[in-house]
């Protein structure tokens, strides 16, 4: 995997590239749509390569691991395989899923106990035991094991936590850089910045990562609770010493305002659940602004689902229509409602291209992001 850095904005840090990876080349800035059981929710894989564009998508190890296993996955020839898709896959590490499970988990420096939400078994994650399921399962990027430091935490916890991360992070590339992958294909690890919100943490994470010269890297920890404007104060620091020839990946982010200001500051890459989340509960995104189709207000509002939407449900369906589904608790409305979020997405990260690619991305973005974060 190698990255092709091919523009970078004279008036920001905003920047244009392409991923390639064995199973295609990915053009960034890119959102990856989140598939954590092998699946995006509601969405077929035809869909996703034909009408939303996607061109990666993650899956999520913790749930994997889980179920329906890695000896399922094996037996199958790994995740591409097991799902249809033939295109580039990231897996995270399970951390956030990991520590999300406060009362049920148990960490040392050796790693993680914790216990199944399906059933209760009991489960160690180890750096090392990460990399072998992530290989197992076949992601062309693995991100390594990591503590997902809450951003909340006081700086005591917040630098023991990245020691923590930084030590286990030494084990995964020992363990990744002494096995081979499982299906004939090149995979890549992502090491990942956190320190939460204390800039000199943050330094020393970012310049930490640098020195052991991975194919790209990841940024981890923010939008768990931090002020807004500190995630990006963060990101600015972590950007400005991360290599300029590596991806850089925003972990969790997040909102279409989110996604732009990270572009801004030279993110290349981004996931986030709200596209589907957000859509099986009636939110829509728009370039105008968000629309909450439970609201009475569209009952009998016949008009497209987004006149300037770029899938196939924006011109076939109407808003009233789709809050009927909605309100009626019908798959249909879920699917429709998460397609379009997606395509949406996806196609935010293309205009943000084309108008790097151009000269006008500072001006676009300072004209689309105020409609962007109204609610309509």
């Amino acid at each position: 995997m190698f990255f092709d850095l091919q523009h970078t904005d004279s008036r920001s840090a905003a920047r244009v590239g392409v991923i390639h990876t064995d199973h295609g080349d990915i053009q960034t800035p890119i959102f990856m749509p989140v598939g954590t059981v092998a699946s995006v929710k509601a969405v077929h894989q035809r869909e996703l390569r034909d009408d939303i564009k996607a061109q990666i998508i993650l899956g999520n190890t913790y749930h994997l691991y889980l179920r329906p296993g890695t000896e399922i996955l094996r037996q199958a020839g790994g995740l591409h395989r097991f799902e249809n898709w033939e295109r580039p896959i990231l897996t995270d590490s399970g951390g956030f899923q990991v520590f999300s499970l406060t009362g049920t988990r148990k960490m040392n420096d050796d790693g993680v106990t914790f216990f199944s939400h399906l059933d209760g078994s009991k489960h160690l994650f180890t750096p090392e035991r990460v990399m072998d399921i992530e290989r197992l399962i076949g992601a062309d990027i693995m991100m390594a094991f990591d503590e997902c430091t809450p951003g909340t935490a006081d700086y005591r916890y917040a630098k023991d936590s990245m020691e923590r991360t930084h030590r286990w992070l030494k084990r995964c590339i020992a363990q990744f850089d002494s096995t081979e992958p499982l299906y004939g294909y090149h995979q890549a690890l992502f090491p990942i910045v956190q320190g939460c919100i204390y800039p000199d943490l943050r330094k020393e994470a970012a310049h930490f990562l640098t020195d052991l010269d991975r194919e790209g890297y990841a940024i981890g920890g923010l939008a768990v609770g931090e002020p807004t404007e500190k995630m990006y104060e963060m990101i600015e620091i972590v950007n400005d010493i991360l290599p300029q020839n590596k991806p850089r990946y925003l972990m969790g982010v997040g909102t279409p305002q989110n996604i732009l200001e990270g572009i801004e500051r030279g993110v290349d890459m981004f996931d986030c659940v709200m596209p589907t989340r957000n859509g099986r509960n009636g939110m829509i995104f728009t370039m105008q602004g968000t629309i909450n189709l439970r609201n009475k207000k569209w009952e009998n509002d016949f008009s497209e689902l987004d006149p300037e939407g770029t899938s196939f449900v924006d011109h076939e369906y109407s808003k009233a229509y789709i809050r009927h589904l909605i309100h009626s608790n019908e798959l249909l409305g879920m699917q429709v409602a998460s397609i379009h979020n997606l395509a949406f997405y996806l196609n935010l990260v293309k205009q943000a291209r084309e108008h790097i690619l151009d000269g006008t991305f500072v001006d676009w973005k300072r004209s689309v992001i105020t409609n962007l974060g109204k609610r309509l």
